[in-house]
């Protein structure tokens, strides 16, 4: 407690009201810790909307405390409004925390979870009533958006309303000059969370028994399932291939790559190729995984020959109390989960492993919002989301429109959805591929958290235009419910394309019509094909197609994107006629003449054969054609492949055509096959293959630019996860004075769809 003796005629008393990232985040503290530095006498209190502030003080003073805040705001919190103004004056003789407000529909953000800081590290080492305490955290770290079951965030409002602070960690928390205070998961010992291990005819509840036994499970190439931050995960040996192989038996998984976490920053750097900016993120408060160049392996079955890794560094004390005991370079720490399954977060249901595992760690306070691994990779030296989860959801995207409202329901691959509030889009975790009752039922579970948590009266629903999509379906019957209520109520079809560019252009913050370019592998297109190589000119409200990949038949329909061979065969069946069965290509060899007959046939008489203009596809045939990938076992596998291999000092590319409205690859097929028949290297087939697409991008930009005067280009759809093609283009098109916008905050892929869907929707 202090108080200001300043008696000075021109003190007035001030409310502050702080918008953004300052819950959670030791914002409170810290406001308070900058108010006795001024002297200010007044108080501060946490609301639905921010926090909000009163001060006894002058005009200069104010400027100053408002400077301060800014500059020196906890590193995890976001400031993104800051308004004051002057309000009746009463006298304040200390300065307080106040008790939180509960009022009205507004909200604040929810801090996502934040990786243990080395403060808390070296506490975890001295503090007796902390020494090797797992859950160890403070306003700086530990979990939030995993524990957060309302709004505003304090304890009782959390899984840790369970868990009565012993009088030692009621002293800290209660202690505004203690780095724990107001730390809502604060515990010790004593009084908090705590670790059981379910082993094979064993249970252990001691630390240091656990610690052992998981070193066990790891030495002897086992497997053990341990809980996480935002959901359980499996975790064996990073170095051993029978480990790996055990794993890869367990989840149903033949060759998808595994994330592995290092010990150390210094440990990684002998396995993988990492620049500053990697490391930076890398080892940032968020701790995601990052693709990594390789540069040596640990178990050869990991990657399963790619050349990159997912790498990441332990975030949680538990990780770092793992790596003190074992003589690992790193594990393997992936989903614990059944092939396409969400992440498992339940005590209950992790039981459906135990026979599959060597053990079950386990802790006894609730998962209520559960999170993955949030992935990045660093294109062109900035960090660009692939999947957006753990320690990034649920920060929203800033808007310059109103979103209030609008429930934007994602699309079918790597789903996310959003909802809008004011001008927040705030998206959903990775919720994945909503093709099994267990993912569709945690993406309906987690709508209605957030729409509970955040308060939403939705009354504009968008989704994709796909009438089969389950999202769709959703959206639609959520229409239905509301429509009853609210005849206002409107449902919004949004082209899956269009989406992806304006998802673009809401991160970036434009409005004005722009060049799009949206590559990807499926999205349903008005004429009833399917799209995916695609160049439009774009607003928010309207798009028009300018041009498009060729149409090439997908015989086996669905098929076909899981066995490239099928688009191989398409692709050479379009370019050399029935002659195609006779070239000397060593993938035709393997597949029986009457299967071959069978498929053209399919395609003469279009039978399951669909249209498709995707760039996906062009990539899964090249693959296919020069041997590479022939049926893949998870999704995008044949383009990850061709992207891993590129010769990246070969500067040639393939003939094309580009007509009125279609972009043809005949040429580039044939060159491919004449490439292939002369032992050309995969690896030059493959770059002069990648340099032909930026070739087409810019040509094709170029043409349209001409047309249209338009110079702001945008690009978006899971191809540009690709960094050789996303860093030639975005740099050719920078060279060329084009202004191109690329994502980073939100993924390119369809987990950023829902963004376009909401940002179409408020236009519309």
């Amino acid at each position: 407690m202090f108080v200001n003796k300043n008696n000075n005629l021109n003190i007035y008393n001030f409310k502050i009201k702080i918008k953004g990232l300052v819950q959670g985040v030791g914002f409170r503290p810290f406001i308070y810790r900058t108010a006795n530095i001024f002297s200010l006498n007044g108080n501060i209190s946490n609301n639905n909307n921010g926090v909000v502030i009163e001060v006894n003080c002058d005009n200069n003073t104010l400027q100053k405390f408002i400077k301060s805040i800014k500059q020196k705001a906890p590193l995890a919190s976001h400031i993104n409004t800051i308004e004051t103004k002057k309000i009746k004056f009463k006298k304040h003789n200390d300065f307080v925390i106040k008790k939180s407000i509960n009022e009205s529909n507004k909200i604040t953000e929810i801090s996502p979870d934040i990786a243990v800081c080395d403060n808390c590290l070296d506490d975890m080492k001295k503090q007796k009533h902390r020494i090797n305490y797992p859950f160890i955290n403070c306003t700086n770290c530990g979990p939030r958006f995993s524990i957060i079951k309302s709004l505003p965030y304090d304890r009782e409002k959390t899984s840790m309303n369970k868990f009565e602070m012993c009088p030692e960690c009621n002293s800290e928390y209660t202690n505004v000059l203690d780095r724990r205070f107001h730390a809502q998961p604060v515990a010790c010992n004593s009084c908090g969370p705590v670790y059981t291990l379910y082993g094979k005819n064993k249970k252990l509840f001691e630390l240091d028994e656990i610690i052992l036994e998981i070193k066990n499970i790891i030495k002897k190439n086992k497997i053990a399932a341990i809980k996480g931050i935002g959901g359980f995960h499996l975790m064996c040996s990073a170095t051993n291939n029978i480990a790996v192989d055990n794993l890869r038996k367990l989840k149903s998984r033949d060759k998808k790559p595994f994330a592995v976490m290092f010990r150390n920053l210094q440990t990684l750097s002998e396995y993988a190729y990492i620049n500053n900016i990697e490391k930076n993120i890398i080892s940032s408060w968020r701790r995601p995984i990052v693709l990594l160049k390789k540069k040596k392996n640990l178990a050869s079955k990991i990657t399963s020959s790619l050349d990159t890794i997912g790498a990441m560094l332990p975030y949680m004390p538990l990780h770092y109390l793992i790596f003190e005991t074992i003589n690992e370079p790193a594990i393997i720490l992936t989903s614990a989960n059944i092939s396409d399954e969400p992440i498992i977060i339940d005590n209950n249901d992790i039981v459906k492993l135990e026979n599959k595992v060597d053990a079950i760690i386990t802790y006894n306070r609730e998962i209520c919002n559960r999170t993955d691994d949030s992935v990045v990779r660093i294109i062109n030296n900035k960090a660009r989301l692939l999947r957006r989860s753990r320690s990034y959801t649920p920060e929203p995207i800033r808007l310059k429109f109103d979103v209030e409202g609008i429930f934007a329901a994602g699309a079918e691959l790597v789903n996310c959805f959003a909802i809008g509030k004011d001008n927040l889009a705030i998206l959903s975790q990775h919720i994945g591929d909503l093709k099994n009752i267990e993912t569709y039922s945690f993406y309906t579970e987690t709508i209605d958290k957030f729409i509970k948590i955040f308060r939403l009266n939705p009354h504009i629903i968008a989704c994709d235009m796909h009438p089969d999509y389950l999202s769709s379906r959703y959206a639609n019957e959520l229409y239905n419910k509301l429509k009853s209520k609210n005849k206002n109520a409107q449902l919004i079809k949004v082209q899956h394309h269009h989406a992806h560019i304006a998802s673009c252009m809401a991160e970036n913050n434009i409005n004005e019509k722009v060049i799009g370019v949206s590559f990807d592998g499926t999205g349903y297109g008005d004429d009833g094909n399917i799209w995916g190589g695609e160049f439009m000119i774009c607003d928010y409200k309207k798009y028009s197609r300018k041009k498009h990949f060729e149409y090439i038949h997908m015989p086996g329909g669905d098929r076909a994107a899981k066995e490239p061979w099928r688009m191989a065969v398409s692709y050479l069946y379009s370019a050399y006629g029935d002659d195609f069965v006779d070239l000397e290509l060593p993938f035709l060899q393997n597949i029986e003449k009457a299967k071959l007959k069978i498929l053209k046939q399919a395609i003469d008489k279009n039978i399951n054969s669909p249209l498709t203009s995707s760039a996906g596809r062009l990539f899964d045939a090249v693959a296919s054609i020069i041997g590479l990938c022939q049926k893949s076992s998870f999704h995008a596998e044949a383009p990850m492949r061709l992207e891993s291999i590129i010769d990246c000092n070969c500067k040639d590319y393939y003939d094309y055509k580009i007509y009125e409205t279609k972009i043809s690859f005949k040429d580039t097929i044939k060159q491919i096959v004449i490439d292939v028949i002369n032992n050309i290297s995969p690896s030059i087939i493959s770059a002069k293959f990648h340099n032909t697409i930026i070739s087409v991008i810019f040509e094709t930009i170029n043409s349209i630019s001409k047309e249209t005067n338009i110079r702001n280009i945008v690009m978006s759809g899971g191809t540009f996860q690709n960094k050789y093609i996303s860093e030639n283009i975005e740099n050719k098109l920078i060279k060329h004075k084009y202004n191109i916008y690329l994502q980073s905050k939100i993924p390119p892929n369809d987990g950023g769809i829902a963004l376009g869907q909401m940002a179409i929707a408020a236009a519309i």
